[in-house]
């Protein structure tokens, strides 16, 4: 059930949140998973609704299942964020040379050397010259500190003792939320969208429902005791 939400849901909400114009133009082209293209936020959506047919199936609460599944997501998360820092994907936004944390992503490549033909700076393209790319900070590992270790030890601790039901669930939104959140700020957004409204990108956008969600959630858990 995870792995068909997880996919599915991952692969239309990349679909709907990003590219719903070319996808509209061409919808063959959603059956192309192989030239990449997935969303955390349509891949929980996914989740959610597998999670719903699960729990209806075997009679279980909904809440039931999602409290229990909940503490072991960010383990999952964190593969993830290694696996997109090691394929060099999702990199962070141009950070200063002499940062500890600078890296070089070769992906990045032609987006650094467009960057630093129009604003060039004698910092900027001695890395251009010397590594081939600009300084930028490496927020795969920082999503996999945030939405991984942290969010894991955080749930996994709070799960140990009896919750009210729900308040599980709620604290994964809440903390994936607000994980999220932050980590964008250091994440290079898609060239193809850029910043949004108030300068925040999309994966911040999504994250904003998801905690108002979380807060919601929680409210409710601890009324119902």
């Amino acid at each position: 059930y995870g792995v068909l939400g997880v996919i599915l849901g991952g692969r239309l909400g990349y679909v709907l949140f990003y590219k719903p114009g070319d996808y509209l133009a061409d919808p063959l082209a959603i059956l192309r998973v192989w030239e990449g293209g997935m969303a955390f936020h349509g891949g929980f959506l996914g989740v959610v609704v597998a999670m719903a047919l699960f729990a209806r199936r075997h009679g279980l609460h909904f809440l039931q299942v999602t409290d229990f599944i909940a503490p072991l997501v960010p383990l999952g998360l964190a593969a993830g964020r290694i696996g997109n820092f090691i394929n060099g994907e999702l990199w962070g936004r141009v950070t200063r040379p002499d940062a500890p944390w600078a890296m070089v992503f070769p992906q990045a490549s032609a987006e650094d050397t467009r960057q630093a033909l129009m604003a060039p700076t004698p910092e900027w393209l001695t890395w251009l010259a010397s590594y081939g790319g600009l300084p930028r900070h490496p927020s795969q590992l920082y999503q996999f500190a945030l939405e991984g270790v942290m969010l894991f030890v955080l749930l996994w601790g709070f799960s140990a003792r009896p919750r009210p039901l729900g308040q599980v669930s709620a604290l994964f939104l809440l903390g994936y939320g607000v994980a999220r959140f932050v980590a964008e700020f250091a994440r290079e957004p898609d060239n193809f969208l850029g910043l949004l409204a108030l300068n925040l990108s999309m994966g911040q956008w999504l994250s904003l429902p998801m905690m108002l969600a979380g807060a919601w959630l929680w409210q409710r858990a601890a009324r119902q005791g």
